[in-house]
């Protein structure tokens, strides 16, 4: 299996964390904002086999705390349950990324043992998930079984959203908000703007209006913070 990108340790991406996070490319979704626009379609280059990630982290046991596992989507990859199986044999816990479009695997995958926390984006209310994922007449039935897979609350996980000035507002957020009634750590994140997103010209807010957004889904969800600001 191919890795297309690996930062050696983050003390952001899980929280309570010292972790290292692996790029994995490929998505079904063309966010306007994404910052990794460069994992959504193949071919994609390769920064290191499986083989040589697996023998960073053995070099890494003691070190680091956990490995994340982001994309792109990694539950598209049918390699990934051999990724995972070696980064779990060498002891480490594993946070997994993903949009909700996959539930029966992302469950799969808790019940082998294989994912420890999950980090779902919810991109948006509901009504607005067509234009903010670029995909025109999205089926919203697969990631409204992840979020309700997640809130049972079988896995440790956090659901986040990340704030675009051009598709976010009070009334999306909540709207979000009753959507996502009950989760237990909810983050969101501001909007950087960067050169490869795949719509130039986006924006993010100021802390007020984070802030303000952040009020609106506190009565929903039992821990809200703001990440990016």
């Amino acid at each position: 299996m191919d890795i297309q990108g690996l930062q050696s340790m983050t003390l952001l991406d899980w929280p309570g964390k010292v972790a290292c996070t692996v790029f994995l490319g490929g998505c079904q979704l063309r966010c306007p904002y994404c910052h990794n626009a460069q994992l959504l379609e193949g071919p994609f280059p390769s920064a290191m086999t499986q083989r040589e990630l697996l023998g960073f982290l053995e070099k890494r046991r003691g070190l680091l705390d956990g490995v994340c596992l982001t994309g792109g989507e990694p539950l598209l990859r049918p390699d990934l349950d051999g990724l995972l199986e070696g980064i779990k044999a060498l002891g480490y816990p594993v946070k997994l990324d993903t949009n909700g479009t996959h539930p029966q695997r992302l469950a799969a995958l808790w019940q082998r043992g294989l994912v420890d926390y999950v980090a779902m984006d919810v991109k948006n209310s509901p009504s607005r998930y067509p234009q903010t994922t670029g995909v025109p007449g999205l089926d919203l039935a697969p990631i409204r079984a992840s979020l309700d897979w997640l809130l049972e609350g079988r896995v440790d996980y956090e659901l986040r959203t990340t704030a675009v000035r051009q598709f976010h507002d009070g009334e999306a957020f909540r709207e979000l908000g009753g959507w996502i009634r009950g989760a237990r750590r909810y983050y969101i994140q501001n909007f950087t703007p960067r050169d490869t997103v795949l719509c130039p010209g986006l924006s993010g807010f100021d802390r007020e209006e984070l802030e303000g957004f952040a009020r609106l889904v506190a009565p929903f969800v039992e821990q809200v913070e703001l990440r990016g600001v």
